[in-house]
């Protein structure tokens, strides 16, 4: 069982692990979180397609004990061979992704939205990517809103300024009301001087029940053109065509269900005002690396 006082145990901050860091090349961070801010998973499933296909090596671990509540993020039990017993409990990991064939590298976070003092926890991460020296941070999440499945998945972007926005052709947002570790986070990074991009995609609230590939897939193709990184998507983009056609199957079973949808498309079709469908991945990726060289030069 994992403490503060074992030797196994997360440190509690990164001060006493700088000198193990690794160096990376003006390192991007991207992080998501399960819970309130991942519906259908289809953020926190980014991240961990991400750390698959980069080979990402595990750097640090926030100590939970002073972060989340057992009872509602419950450790888990893993056994081999039905004899060996061990507890996994619910942390926030960081892990590094060396990417050779490209000019920067990646840093990657993922965990459970924690339940308590999420100052102090946005604040450790705030070290770690200073001590880092992280050029600029994407948060992901997924939203359950009034959309259809046999649609292209919407994927809002939002940045810190309307400079910022313009430069990577997001929109500057003007969402007010509940916000979970995401939006906290990611003003936390801009309130330290660190970029911060929050890429959301929209699911279906019919199936939030289940896995959403076509959500992650959507996600990723957009972190592709935020920050210029290639990213090798696999077997996602059949997936994701899959659930779509699975989920078709299962709503045309239900008559109240298939006309339900069938609104849902209408009013899909008829919004043309959604610029992040429509974006053009090359100039994204030339306007993401002026950015990145302009803040080199120490312009605003």
């Amino acid at each position: 069982m994992n403490s503060a006082s074992d030797e196994n145990a997360p440190e509690r901050d990164i001060s006493s692990r700088r000198a193990t860091l690794p160096v990376l090349r003006t390192p991007v961070l991207i992080a998501a979180f399960s819970g309130w801010n991942d519906g259908a998973d289809a953020a926190t499933a980014a991240v961990e397609h991400l750390a698959l296909e980069w080979n990402a090596t595990s750097v640090w671990e926030i100590d939970p004990d002073e972060f989340y509540d057992y009872q509602s993020t419950r450790p888990t039990i893993r056994q081999k061979d039905g004899v060996t017993r061990r507890i996994e409990w619910p942390v926030t990991s960081v892990s590094a992704c060396v990417l050779p064939d490209y000019d920067r590298d990646v840093i990657l976070v993922l965990g459970p939205e924690p339940n308590y003092r999420w100052r102090a926890f946005c604040s450790q991460l705030i070290d770690f990517a200073e001590a880092m020296n992280v050029e600029m941070t994407v948060l992901l999440g997924a939203l359950l809103a009034d959309t259809p499945h046999t649609r292209p998945v919407p994927v809002s972007g939002t940045a810190d300024s309307a400079d910022a926005a313009k430069r990577l052709g997001l929109e500057l947002s003007r969402y007010e009301g509940p916000t979970g570790i995401t939006g906290v986070l990611s003003d936390a990074f801009v309130q330290a001087g660190i970029p911060s991009v929050s890429l959301w995609a929209a699911v279906p609230h019919y199936v939030a029940h289940t896995t959403n590939p076509k959500a992650t897939l959507a996600l990723l193709t957009t972190l592709t053109n935020v920050t210029g990184l290639p990213i090798p998507l696999g077997t996602l983009a059949q997936r994701a065509q899959e659930w779509e056609e699975n989920i078709t199957d299962m709503t045309m079973d239900d008559e109240d269900m298939a006309t339900y949808v069938h609104e849902l498309e209408k009013a899909s079709d008829e919004d043309l005002n959604d610029a992040m469908l429509r974006i053009d991945g090359e100039e994204l990726a030339a306007e993401f690396e002026k950015y990145l060289r302009k803040r080199g030069d120490g312009a605003e």
